[in-house]
């Protein structure tokens, strides 16, 4: 069965491990951490891989990671101790990076290789809540450093043939992402912005949907919501791997006081 492209939020820092016996330590996270557990076990069919491109990892050139992704990459900083212990071991997919790899590389953009990286936070927290029993392999994509919106599009689109030989791909990031901003005071803005970005996301019409989403820096307070869009870049690989199936908005809620969004593409 095709599977579908999501676009997923990974929340922030290890929010949703916070407390030692298993839980967020701040009830808020709770609906998102729900969203996630739900996100792939509930899928139609169960996948047979994951590609997941992160919005913590970038490199001049889009990379495939062939390895496992052991030891952890713990990228957060000033977390209990018990967080920088936390274990996500699902295995590699060196062939699906392999395909990906040669699926870029098809449609014109150069792509490197990576074999040592650990996995970063926005891997093994989404993941650690989605396949607790991380018994789905799973390889990782890089971002490319210009973070251009419309090349990460057609990305995603050369990766879509991956959908229908079993593989989910995943983007893992933040439909909001400004850590200066917090509190309900943001909340007006914020809502409007991902108002805004859903009903872009959302469009219909497929071609009009990549162009608006590619222009995400014309939408109202769009560089209020990321002041730098490493954290949207992942939804410009999700959605050109959606290509012409449909989009809608799969999750939607407020965290910190900012209004967050996921999305599911076919």
């Amino acid at each position: 069965m095709k599977q579908p492209s999501l676009f997923l939020p990974h929340g922030g820092g290890p929010c949703f491990f916070m407390d030692p016996d298993g839980g967020p330590a701040d009830l808020m996270w709770q609906p998102m951490q729900d969203y996630l557990a739900h996100a792939i076990a509930d899928l139609p069919e169960r996948p047979r891989a994951i590609l997941l491109i992160s919005g913590h990892w970038e490199e001049d050139v889009v990379t495939v990671h062939t390895g496992n992704g052991q030891p952890l990459l713990y990228d957060y900083y000033g977390f209990p101790e018990h967080t920088y212990r936390l274990r996500w071991d699902a295995p590699g997919a060196p062939d699906v990076a392999a395909r990906a790899r040669a699926l870029i590389e098809g449609a014109g953009f150069p792509a490197g290789e990576e074999h040592e990286r650990g996995w970063d936070h926005g891997v093994f927290i989404p993941m650690k809540v989605a396949v607790p029993e991380a018994d789905i392999p799973l390889a990782q994509l890089s971002l490319r450093k210009d973070l251009d919106p419309a090349d990460h599009i057609a990305i995603g689109r050369a990766l879509a043939p991956l959908r229908d030989e079993g593989v989910l791909i995943v983007g893992s990031g933040m439909s909001f992402h400004n850590l200066r901003q917090r509190g309900p005071q943001v909340t007006p803005t914020a809502d409007e912005w991902d108002r805004a970005l859903t009903d872009a996301v959302t469009d219909p019409d497929p071609k009009r949907r990549a162009e608006r989403v590619a222009a995400w820096d014309r939408l109202p307070h769009a560089h209020y919501a990321h002041p730098r869009e490493e954290h949207l870049l992942p939804l410009m690989v999700a959605l050109g791997a959606g290509g012409d199936d449909s989009a809608a908005l799969d999750f939607r809620g407020e965290v910190i006081g900012w209004v967050v969004s996921g999305y599911r593409f076919g």
